[in-house]
């Protein structure tokens, strides 16, 4: 056992679902106490090949063998007991629960007929300090930051004593800080003879902690290298089939005169943003930056109404708005996308037309109340086609479709409300290079139709590539305002440190 020279080995998997060859004999192999990328566009088979290894789709072909032993887990219950575990992109935990039940759920240590709290909670500390984690166990999920919640899943990961570790997007929502951080614990893992698949859209980090990268593309694999051995330029190329020279689009927005004034808004429930602050203009891409807790995504959603806000004033081409909430904040011209997609964005068991449609449906009744199932189908087919949607048919269910098909739809949902004020929050989080591109397009283009798009993101070569003036928040101050020609990474982060 000592000389295998892999961990996990998956061979000429496919998987066929009516109407689309979702896997077509891919491979992967992964060598014990090494990090494995495995990338490719949105619907390429990532999570496919992932739900495989796990028992959430039985596979069509192929095999799978983990410490050379041929396996076939019937359920993720087999799987996490062999040593299998994943990190999910879309966090499933139980927000009113505190950190230790989410961890032990389903297997809480017993002492007789009753549970052992000693030590379940002395075992978490145990983790919680071999990997560096500084979370109170007794504190509440829904009370912790997306960063610590998922730190608390690596934790339940390693407490399974895992083997093989899939971490799916794990740097999605994580500022450069917290990426250090898991990459302290990836290291870590990797010194215990973890192996680790690392799924993910970033170049830079792949390159940084990865030691090999498997492409797949179109449901097929196209290869594997150690990355070393691998240009970024040629990971892209081989990602989407084709070079793509210029990871942003060219910029030739015309930035023209106020569109939005916010001025010393403070939400009601402290602690929140205080006193903010700052105009948006006509054509203008407004960036948002901050560390995790610096209450970037507070303003957007103090200024859409689904967060109360304490005083301050909204003005939308000079005119005061107040927003009082999203229904008054649509009817006057704005619109969000929200970060958490799967809990706020989608009605995941529900057709992509339904989502396509629901923050504007009146428009689609007639005077006696009746929908319009015709303009329902051509704007959902609009989105699908402007969007380059991913999918069977309009009919599915969206909560089936990749990640970044799913942001897809959701940005195209608000852009069918015709909105003045397009408020994005991380809206390429774990979606690919190629759609990443599209959406900046998309972006740039709404703003050349004298839109104001403000967007809030983690990527600081994001915020640097596609805005033309950043705000940096600091524990729900503004801390400055910048020109994103004129600015730095280092002037970034030092204001986001400002009010700590």
């Amino acid at each position: 056992m000592e000389n295998l020279k892999y961990i996990l080995e998956m061979e000429n998997i496919s998987k066929e679902f009516p109407g689309v060859k979702a896997l077509d004999g891919v491979q992967l192999k992964l060598k014990p106490g090494s990090v494995h990328a495995l990338m490719g566009e949105n619907g390429a088979g990532k999570s496919t090949l992932m739900k495989c290894l796990f028992g959430i789709y039985e596979k069509d072909t192929g095999k799978i063998l983990l410490d050379g032993t041929e396996v076939n887990f019937k359920s993720t219950k087999e799987a996490l007991e062999n040593g299998v575990s994943m990190v999910h992109q879309e966090l499933n935990q139980v927000l009113q629960r505190n950190v230790l039940d989410n961890i032990w759920l389903g297997r809480y240590p017993t002492k007789g007929l009753f549970i052992d709290e000693k030590k379940m909670y002395d075992d978490t500390v145990r983790i919680f300090e071999d990997l560096d984690i500084k979370v109170d166990p007794k504190k509440k999920i829904a009370d912790l930051a997306i960063a610590e919640r998922q730190m608390i899943e690596i934790a339940k990961a390693v407490s399974y004593k895992s083997k093989v570790i899939v971490m799916d997007e794990p740097t999605s929502s994580l500022t450069e800080k917290e990426v250090e951080h898991l990459f302290r614990i990836i290291r870590k893992l990797k010194q215990n003879g973890v192996g680790v698949i690392y799924i993910s859209h970033k170049m830079e980090e792949i390159k940084i902690i990865s030691d090999e990268i498997t492409i797949l593309r179109d449901g097929k694999w196209i290869s594997t290298n150690d990355v070393s051995s691998i240009t970024t330029e040629q990971i892209i190329s081989m990602m989407v089939g084709r070079d793509l020279t210029e990871r942003f689009p060219k910029k030739d927005n015309e930035v023209k005169e106020c569109i939005l004034e916010v001025k010393n808004l403070t939400a009601l429930n402290q602690p929140s943003i205080k006193d903010v602050s700052f105009e948006l203009y006509k054509g203008e891409v407004l960036g948002i930056a901050g560390l995790v807790g610096s209450k970037r995504t507070e303003i957007v959603e103090t200024i859409f109404g689904i967060r109360p806000k304490e005083s301050g004033q909204i003005f939308l081409h000079g005119k005061e708005v107040k927003n009082r909430d999203s229904k008054e904040a649509i009817k006057n011209g704005f619109a969000l996308v929200t970060e958490e997609r799967r809990s706020t964005g989608i009605f995941a068991k529900l057709d992509i037309a339904f989502n396509s449609i629901i923050s504007n449906v009146d428009k689609y009744k007639n005077p006696f109340g009746i929908l319009n199932n015709l303009k329902i189908k051509q704007d959902t087919q609009w989105i699908i086609d402007s969007m380059r949607v991913k999918t069977p048919s309009q009919g599915t269910k969206i909560g089936s479709l990749s990640g970044g098909n799913q942001q897809k739809v959701i940005i195209g949902r608000w852009l069918l409300t015709e909105p003045e004020v397009l408020m994005l929050d991380e809206p390429t989080r774990g979606i690919d290079v190629l759609a990443k591109y599209e959406i900046y397009q998309l972006m740039i283009e709404l703003a050349k139709k004298d839109k104001g798009i403000i967007m809030i993101s983690s990527e600081m070569p994001e915020l640097l590539g596609v805005t033309d003036r950043i705000l940096v928040m600091s524990n729900g101050r503004v801390a400055g305002v910048v020109k994103t020609s004129e600015t730095s990474q280092e002037e970034i982060m030092e204001l986001s440190a400002k009010y700590l």
